[in-house]
């Protein structure tokens, strides 16, 4: 059979169909390769555009956890210098008075409890010694966060409350007089008020101990389920503490790793995993994938019908070429329909991508809130040094108003008018000198980040020689603050984040010098080339080998009460202004470099 064409020669039958079978034949071929190239290409783009995300939300989550410790954490070291604490531990006798304040303290600051131990583990101070729950009288030498403690001076433990049946992390610090133990200091600290934000996100967010325990997490479920196999003896041995209670801590339902994650439900998922600043914790963030993957297979399935309708056009405009009279309007119709179907498709996907950036915007946006919120504690956590050094301040034009005060109503008395006005004026200059005090330290205790530009720096180290320019004095050390032309210079920063970094190296360098006969540390201003360069010098002891090299990494500090958070702090500020923050190597003391940008 053959097959007649008009005007054309005879095409034999089994030609034609030998053509229609190659052409499908390539339109298959064609298709499955741009499904399976495309289809993975889309799967890994939705899965790196959900890692991104996942990422953003556990720093996020990590910041807003690491805010909630620091809080506290300054809690056990402030009840460690309070008088009535000493003074009950001392004498082992219930003090009702402490027990009130201690109770407002818990209230004001969210803490569940707060108490004190004896060196036996008899509890003689709570919060709670007012409710039915009251700790007074109970005997606590078998907890943990009491025994290390006591051998180590200070401790975080995790672990069920023995009366409220409630898990928390118990903040104990022991408490010395003249070398020896008088007891500990204990703040619990629950994570219902963090657990409850992570479940609003519809995530799996967790965090894990040391043995892969699940300790918070937004799904209660998942509570004190273990992430990998315990080994049988570590297992016993918790579960003869109690410290989980009475859980068996079976394994959880979840798989964790990187190429197979999973949920408890079997959802696919992304897992981001961040190290919480706690030996051995680590912050869990799962995020689903089944959204994702279901948005990567519509867009190749579009893909593979856009890649076989285009084979398809090919072939007809091929056919065209043989049938011209006959494909001609078709053809054209058709890749204009093509070209309207895809050009809805990139718009499509244009707004997803807007909306994908407006999310990453937001959560850049709480981690800089977060990252504020603990540059902002640790102002707040300076306070109290710093307001001996303002009182002081304050109290000489008191003084002086008192006296100008009693002379100008003497002068009165005596019918003589100019002089007591002299007096009054004068009255009026030291009042808007204290006012000028006033309102240095409440800019300096104001929450926020404030904006960077031009800040002068004689302007800078004026408020910073207000701050603590008297605790110097008082401790008889020398400080050498610039004054000629180069502190008159202009630099990119934030005036109150400035004062904040200059104050912490400032503090620290007193505290290293407090005790030498010959004290001093100065502060010097100079350039290179557009950078202005400020070093901070003193003539201590100088920093610990052991510690110089992550000295500015949270925690690493030399002083046995701090917390380590004020130079790191301080290099991430210097890092915003653009600038940096270095120990220089010095023959003598210690030297801090500090490079900010000239206005």
């Amino acid at each position: 059979m053959i097959i007649r064409t008009n005007g054309a020669a005879p095409i034999p039958l089994f030609i034609t169909a030998l053509t229609v079978l190659l052409a499908f034949a390539a339109l298959g071929v064609i298709v499955a390769g741009v499904a399976s190239i495309y289809g993975a290409r889309a799967v890994a783009d939705v899965t790196a555009s959900v890692r991104m995300r996942a990422v953003q939300q556990t720093r996020s989550n990590l910041r807003l956890l690491e805010a909630e410790l620091q809080t506290y954490r300054l809690l056990p070291v402030m009840l460690g210098e309070y008088p009535a604490v000493r003074a009950a531990l001392a004498s082992g006798q219930v003090d009702p008075a402490l027990n009130e304040k201690l109770a407002m303290l818990a209230e004001r600051t969210g803490a569940p409890v707060i108490y004190a131990l004896d060196t036996q583990g008899m509890t003689i101070a709570a919060s709670n010694a007012a409710r039915p729950d009251s700790f007074l009288g109970h005997d606590y030498r078998f907890r943990e966060y009491f025994t290390k403690a006591m051998a180590s001076g200070a401790t975080e433990f995790f672990a069920l409350g023995s009366v409220s049946g409630r898990p928390g992390l118990y903040l104990s610090r022991r408490i010395d007089r003249d070398g020896r133990p008088l007891g500990v200091v204990v703040v619990k600290v629950e994570f219902g008020k963090i657990a409850r934000a992570w479940i609003q996100d519809l995530m799996a967010t967790f965090v894990t101990d040391a043995d892969g325990i699940i300790l918070i997490s937004s799904d209660p479920a998942l509570q004190f389920r273990t992430t990998r196999p315990l080994a049988p003896a570590r297992r016993a041995a918790l579960i003869a503490t109690r410290q989980f209670g009475y859980s068996s801590l079976a394994p959880a339902p979840l798989l964790l790793d990187d190429d197979r994650a999973r949920l408890a439900d079997g959802t696919p998922a992304v897992t981001v995993s961040l190290p919480v600043p706690i030996a051995g914790w680590r912050l869990v963030h799962m995020e689903p994938l089944d959204a994702a993957l279901r948005t990567a297979a519509a867009r190749t399935r579009w893909a593979t019908a856009i890649a076989a309708l285009a084979t398809v056009a090919a072939m007809l405009a091929a056919w065209w070429l043989y049938e011209r009279r006959k494909r001609n309007a078709g053809a054209r119709a058709e890749l204009e329909a093509e070209v309207a179907r895809r050009t809805a498709e990139l718009r499509a996907t244009a707004d997803r991508l807007q909306i994908e950036v407006e999310q990453r915007e937001a959560s850049d946006q709480r981690f800089r809130q977060a990252r504020e919120e603990l540059a902002h504690a640790n102002r707040v956590g300076s306070i109290g040094t710093i307001t001996a050094s303002v009182a002081h301040e304050i109290n000489q034009p008191v003084a002086a108003i008192c006296t100008f005060a009693d002379n100008a109503a003497a002068f009165l008395a005596r019918n003589e008018p100019a002089r007591a006005a002299t007096n009054l004026q004068s009255i009026v200059d030291l009042t808007s000198r204290i006012g000028t005090i006033t309102a240095g330290l409440r800019r300096y205790a104001r929450r926020g980040a404030g904006s960077i530009g031009p800040v002068a720096l004689d302007e800078a180290i004026d408020g910073v020689r207000l701050l603590i320019g008297d605790r110097f004095r008082a401790k008889g050390v020398t400080l050498d603050l610039p004054t000629g032309p180069e502190a008159r210079l202009t630099v990119i920063a934030g005036r109150v984040r400035l004062e904040q970094v200059l104050v912490n190296l400032l503090q620290n360098a007193l505290d290293a010098v407090a005790d030498r006969r010959d004290a001093r540390v100065s502060v010097t201003v100079g350039r290179k080339g557009r950078d202005v360069v400020l070093t901070v010098a003193d003539n201590g002891p100088g920093i610990d080998a052991a510690i110089a090299d992550h000295l500015f990494t949270p925690f690493a500090t030399s002083k046995k009460d701090g917390l380590g958070l004020g130079l790191g702090i301080a290099r991430d500020i210097m890092t915003e202004f653009g600038g940096t923050l270095d120990l220089v190597p010095a023959p003598e003391g210690a030297i801090f470099r500090m490079i900010l940008v000239k206005a």
